[in-house]
């Protein structure tokens, strides 16, 4: 390989080991602080991230999967079945923004990949988990969050193009 091939390559691989850095430190913080971090859905953040700076759906897809674990396996948060729901929630992201992306704007494309993201969320912690706790922030913050990281990410999003 020459050196025009491996800059991109060394480049992914150093954000992608930032943003999984980041998701592990998030529950340290929120520990630290004393501030319940995880109610402004930072793994999300973080995804939208990788997906416009790393401007590859197998790379997001990737971190969608290596962030949770990485952070569960770390640091304890999130843990065992969660750690699933949240992984597969943040691969539905990262796929479903590509895929309507190539059809729709990128704010509509990052709401309906971010809503899609919770329903399948919602449905396996409803399968792996207790009822009881099925919901653990209020959905106004979980709309507000959404809307924040989905206008920011679309907002940057259309200035890269």
């Amino acid at each position: 390989m020459n050196n025009v091939a491996i800059k991109p390559i060394v480049r992914r691989t150093a954000l992608d080991a930032m943003l999984v850095t980041l998701a592990c430190l998030v529950p340290a913080a929120s520990h630290m602080l004393g501030l319940p971090l995880y109610k402004a859905n930072p793994m999300l953040a973080l995804l939208l991230a990788g997906v416009l700076l790393g401007r590859d759906w197998r790379n997001a897809l990737l971190l969608a999967v290596a962030m949770p674990l990485a952070s569960g396996l770390l640091v304890g948060m999130p843990a065992g079945p969660k750690m699933i729901c949240m992984m597969a929630e943040l691969a539905t992201v990262a796929g479903l923004f590509t895929l309507a992306s190539r059809r729709l704007k990128a704010l509509p494309a990052v709401l309906l990949a971010i809503a899609a993201g919770k329903a399948v969320y919602y449905a396996l912690k409803a399968l792996l988990l207790a009822p009881a706790m099925l919901v653990g922030t209020d959905w106004k913050l979980q709309l507000l969050a959404a809307l924040l990281w989905g206008g920011l990410f679309a907002l940057l999003f259309a200035k890269r193009k």
